[in-house]
């Protein structure tokens, strides 16, 4: 395995770290108040005890915009895990199903599924990362590969204590991206480049995200508001109830 260089590694963080930013403000400008309202579920927010449209607005549009970053920057670490495998082992990205990456390390043959933190799935969600594994197994097998073919869960934060799951290894935080790269303090050096700019791009964003805010806030007012209340049951009707084209 070869040492990483840090300054390297660094470049290509400030090089991609603009493209989740620009991903992040992009979904965003897209949305449409249904999209928010039809994703949600209206019966938690109901149980919260929310009266202020704005305030409801926005803890809808809050939940919905994290969990869509997530999955932005789920995909930009799982680009930077890749190359920082590829300056290490000669690493590349998987083309099996599941499978995010592979690299050979002495005789063993690593092939890595990528999750942002250890506590990702539910049962039947590992069930099928587990089969994932099987399957890649089998295709590096009757492909030729002779070495031992060894499965990893690799999250890129948290922590893991347990890391031998029998049929598979879990590396979590800095145990995962010193799995991948041999160096001990990469999970702290990726700090600093990855707020590059990220001043500049929030003041940008959060411009844009008033605007939405306040922008939801009046539709959802003349829409889903009567006599200056929530209207909860015109919200879940829209939310929920079965629409003339399904009904059987």
């Amino acid at each position: 395995m070869k040492k990483i260089d840090v300054a390297e590694v660094t470049a290509y963080v400030e090089r991609n770290i603009g493209g989740f930013h620009s991903k992040r403000l992009q979904r965003m400008q897209k949305l449409r108040l249904t999209d928010v309202l039809r994703r949600k579920n209206p019966y938690l927010f109901k149980a919260k005890n929310i009266l202020i449209a704005h305030d409801l607005v926005k803890t809808l549009l809050d939940a919905y915009l994290s969990s869509q970053e997530e999955t932005i920057f789920g995909d930009f670490l799982e680009g930077l895990a890749i190359f920082i495998s590829r300056q290490a082992c000669g690493g590349n990205k998987s083309s099996a199903e599941g499978i995010d990456l592979e690299f050979d390390r002495g005789r063993k043959r690593y092939i890595v599924a990528m999750k942002s933190g250890p506590n990702w799935g539910n049962s039947s969600q590992i069930r099928k990362m587990r089969e994932d594994f099987t399957k890649a197994k089998r295709v590096l097998r009757t492909s030729g590969v002779r070495l031992e073919v060894v499965a990893v869960n690799g999250c890129c934060y948290g922590r893991n204590n347990s890391p031998d799951k029998g049929d598979h290894f879990k590396y979590c935080g800095q145990e995962f991206w010193e799995f991948i790269s041999g160096s001990r303090d990469l999970y702290v050096d990726l700090i600093v480049p990855l707020g590059h700019r990220a001043k500049e791009k929030n003041e940008r964003f959060l411009k844009e995200y008033a605007k939405i805010v306040n922008t939801f806030t009046e539709e959802f007012s003349k829409r889903f508001c009567a006599g200056g209340e929530i209207d909860w049951e015109a919200l879940v009707r829209f939310n929920s109830a079965i629409s003339r084209s399904t009904k059987k």
